[in-house]
C-alpha cells in the first residue's frame, strides 16, 4: 500500500509518499515561514498564496524523490482540518482534483491525529532521518503538543481513542511564541525561546501552573505571569506596554525568563502525562507536534516516566506530509471508508 499524503494546514506545503504505514519514501516541505517572520506570526492570506505557488511542484518532487509514478500510488490522503481555512482549501482542492484525475481513493485526515502517526514510521530510503526501531504498541498515550494544540489522548487501537483532556485557551506552542514576543526573540518562538533558555537559570523565577480539570491544560495565565515578571524586571508596573519590554530587558534577564518559562510550561504537560500513565498504564507514550522537539520536554519526560520514549525524527515533529500519508495507509489497509472527492469540505475547527 503506497499513499501520497498532502498537508497544508498552516504555513508548510508538505507532501510525502509512505509505503505500508511504516516506510518513508519521500518527504518534501516548502515553508513560507520566512515571509511571516517579520510579522511575528503566520498571516493566513500570505500562507494561502504560498500554498498555491508551491503545491504542484511539491507534489511532483515528492513523487520523483520516492521513485514512484502515479501508477504506483494506491491512494491519496489529505489534511481537511484543523487549520487555517485558506491553507486547508489549497491542499484539499489539490487532493480532490488529483483523486478524480488519477482515479485514486481519497482519505480525509485529521491533522491532530496525524501528528501521532509520524511515530509509526520505522524505515526509510532517505538519508538524514533517525526513526524509531519499532512501531508504537497499543494502548498508546498520545501527547499532542504544537502551536495550535495541547491534548492527551488514549488510543486503544487504530481509530479507537478517547480524548482525556486539552488546553482550554492557548496551546503550549502558542505560549512559546507569545513569550518570545514579550522578551524580544524572533519568530518562530519555540526554537528561539529554547535556545535562549540554554543561557539562563530555569529556577531563577517561580512561575504559576494553572489548576485545571484532571487532564486539561491552560497556558494563558502562565503567559500573563511572564508578562508581569518582565515588566517587574524592568522596574515598571503593568502599565508598561509589552512592546517596550525587549529594549529594556538585558540578555541575562531574557535568558532567565526564557528558562523559567520553558521549565514550567513543560512541567505543566509532564505532570498530566505522569498522572495519565499511572491511571491508564499504557504500553507506551507517543509525543507528536512541533513542541515534541523541545529538549527540556524530553528531559523531563525521561526523568519522570517509568519507561523510555522513542521519538520520531526532528524533521517529522512539525507539520509534514509523512504523518498524513502514514495515517492514510492505515485507513486504507484497515478498511476505513474513502471519501467522495466531489464533496469533501475543509473543517478549520475540526476536533478529535
Amino acid at each position: 500500500m503506497i499513499v501520497l499524503g498532502i498537508e497544508s494546514s498552516c504555513d508548510e506545503t508538505a507532501v510525502s509518499v509512505v509505503q505500508d504505514g511504516k516506510k518513508l519514501r519521500s518527504n518534501v516541505v516548502a515553508s513560507s515561514m520566512d515571509l511571516h517572520a517579520k510579522y511575528g506570526g503566520v498571516i493566513p492570506e500570505i500562507a494561502a498564496r504560498s500554498h498555491i505557488e508551491a503545491i504542484i511542484p511539491v507534489v511532483q518532487q515528492a513523487l520523483d524523490d520516492s521513485g514512484c509514478t502515479w501508477d504506483d500510488i494506491d491512494a491519496i490522503a489529505v489534511t481537511y482540518g484543523a487549520g487555517l481555512l485558506g491553507s486547508l482549501l489549497i491542499g484539499v482542492l489539490t487532493a480532490r482534483t488529483l483523486a478524480l484525475a488519477k482515479n485514486k481513493p481519497l482519505y480525509a485526515i485529521n491533522h491532530v491525529e496525524g501528528h501521532i502517526y509520524a511515530n509509526f514510521l520505522t524505515q526509510t530510503s532517505l538519508r538524514g532521518y533517525v526513526l524509531p526501531a519499532e512501531q508504537p504498541r497499543f494502548p498508546i498515550l498520545g501527547v499532542i503538543v504544537s502551536g495550535g494544540h495541547s491534548q492527551l489522548v488514549l488510543w486503544r487501537d487504530h481509530f479507537d481513542y478517547t480524548l482525556l483532556g486539552q488546553t482550554q485557551d492557548d496551546a503550549i506552542g502558542e505560549a512559546f511564541d507569545k513569550v518570545a514576543k514579550i522578551i524580544g526573540l524572533p519568530y518562530p518562538g519555540g526554537i528561539n525561546v529554547s535556545n535562549k533558555a540554554l543561557e539562563g537559570d530555569p529556577m531563577a523565577f517561580q512561575l504559576p501552573k494553572a489548576r485545571m480539570r484532571k487532564y486539561d491544560f491552560s497556558f494563558s495565565g502562565l503567559k500573563t505571569a511572564v508578562l508581569r515578571l518582565a515588566q517587574e524586571q524592568t522596574g515598571h508596573d503593568y502599565s508598561l506596554p509589552s512592546t517596550a519590554l525587549p529594549g529594556l530587558l538585558n540578555e541575562g534577564q531574557k535568558a532567565n525568563i526564557a528558562a523559567s518559562f520553558q521549565r514550567v510550561a513543560c512541567e505543566t504537560i509532564v505532570d498530566k502525562v505522569v498522572l495519565a500513565v499511572e491511571e491508564f498504564k499504557p504500553a507506551c507514550v507517543v509525543i507528536g507536534g512541533g513542541v515534541a522537539a523541545n529538549s527540556e520536554l524530553r528531559r523531563q519526560l525521561a526523568a519522570r516516566l517509568p519507561f523510555p520514549i522513542s521519538y520520531t525524527d526532528l524533521k517529522l515533529c512539525g507539520d509534514n506530509g509523512a504523518m498524513i500519508a502514514t495515517l492514510g495507509c492505515f485507513k486504507a489497509m484497515l478498511g476505513q471508508p474513502a471519501v467522495d472527492p466531489l464533496t469533501l469540505e475543509v473543517v478549520p475547527n475540526l476536533s478529535m
